[in-house]
């Protein structure tokens, strides 16, 4: 038996209406120490090797794209040289992002990951991109129960910083729909397939909208306007969940947050001082990236074979945050935890014990002041950041069969 601390609040059905997700966290001590000398996008010179491919989308002509290879980065045990080479590119812009990804999903398929050794067989699988109303490309992705399994209801994903929705959530995407559940999938402008400078968010409220936006447009479809709506936000995305519930609070049926960031610890807040700085350079560099850069794997995965796999995630931010990305998340946390109290969807709080990127104090402060009649809050003892896809086998497996039970639970009175 795993050990986990659960407690839950009286379901009343009749009132149911943050790579690899690491978190940007802040730290006083390293900010304190900030000289705030702005980093180039690209640190290194530009190898001589250059890549020419051609795009097409429907309605435009072609357009000639040029893939640039940054200075060699830390080679990736187990694959070609070309693939090194590719793995290399500058990944600001989606086009680069596209190629590098295209060029690595076959590796990822072989991975030595439950998530992909263990994936459930006849998941039906869609990938689009689609123009949004700003007029940003965003890629999308569906998994759906297997041929002749009707669809129990939807359960729209959002994911976290730097992250992407086409590596580690592929298999737990095909795990939840072989439960009979449509999963669905963006990646947020700037963040994986999606257009935008990587790693950059100008206003966390437009990603907001993005998201809210490309779910609505899923929520609508005649296959799922009668069924059940949920959302599932995993560190970073667990502020986005919270945010789009606080936008629309009765167009979902539940909401499932795992590691969500929701609020910054007191201890590691800026000083007042710093808060000036940053707020001014926010303003004059928006995009540099001035924080220095912390490497998380150790604190996020706490099993160390799978904590070697977060360097196939080729196309995550893994690079020093962008100044205005910092300020953005730091607004957004600020905000919510002001407003905490307001959340009222059925709720599903899950988080590691152990976790040193988000709190999981964190996570019972949003338990204990959320209005929902319904919540669960799910501590699992000795776990990390990444709980869904970086512990042990047995517990990967015991967190993704919770959250099938608790959306089980939910749909069956529907």
């Amino acid at each position: 038996m795993i050990p986990t601390t659960q407690i839950n609040k009286p379901v009343n059905h009749s009132h149911s209406n943050m790579n690899l997700s690491l978190t940007f966290r802040f730290r006083s001590e390293i900010l304190s120490q900030l000289h705030f000398t702005p980093i180039s996008p690209i640190k290194h010179p530009l190898k001589k090797q250059e890549l020419h491919f051609s795009t097409n989308h429907k309605g435009s002509k072609p357009i000639n794209r040029k893939l640039t290879v940054t200075a060699k980065k830390a080679s990736i045990e187990g694959v070609s040289e070309e693939l090194n080479s590719i793995a290399s590119y500058n990944l600001d812009f989606a086009y680069s992002r596209r190629k590098v990804r295209a060029a690595f999903i076959e590796v990822h398929q072989q991975l030595d990951h439950c998530l992909f050794k263990n994936a459930p067989e006849g998941i039906r699988t869609e990938e689009w991109y689609e123009r949004n109303s700003r007029g940003l490309e965003i890629f999308c992705k569906s998994w759906l129960p297997r041929p002749g399994v009707p669809i129990k209801a939807s359960v729209c994903f959002c994911h976290g910083y730097g992250d992407t929705c086409t590596f580690f959530f592929e298999g737990i995407a095909r795990r939840i729909a072989s439960s009979g559940y449509g999963v669905y999938a963006m990646d947020y402008p700037g963040f994986g397939l999606s257009e935008g400078l990587h790693g950059y968010i100008p206003n966390f409220d437009d990603l907001v909208d993005d998201v809210i936006e490309h779910y609505r447009r899923i929520k609508e479809r005649p296959e799922l306007r009668e069924l059940p709506r949920f959302i599932l936000g995993q560190s970073m995305g667990g502020a986005v969940s919270i945010k789009v519930h606080l936008k629309e609070p009765n167009n979902w049926d539940g909401m499932i947050l795992v590691a969500p960031m929701c609020k910054i610890a007191d201890d590691v807040m800026p000083s007042d001082a710093v808060m000036k700085v940053l707020t001014l350079l926010s303003k004059v560099m928006p995009k540099a990236k001035l924080f220095p850069n912390q490497d998380l794997a150790e604190l996020a995965f706490r099993e160390p074979s799978k904590r070697k796999l977060a360097v196939y995630n080729v196309i995550c931010y893994d690079d020093n945050p962008r100044l205005k990305t910092g300020m953005e998340l730091l607004r957004t946390t600020k905000e919510i935890e002001s407003q905490v109290q307001k959340v009222s969807a059925p709720l599903l709080v899950i988080h590691g014990g152990d976790d040193k990127v988000t709190d999981p104090l964190v996570s019972r402060f949003l338990y204990e002041s959320a209005s929902s009649k319904d919540k669960t809050l799910k501590i699992y003892e000795g776990g990390y950041h990444c709980i869904l896809e970086g512990e042990p086998d047995e517990r990967i497996f015991a967190v993704h069969d919770d959250i099938v039970s608790w959306l089980n639970s939910r749909c069956s009175t529907k």
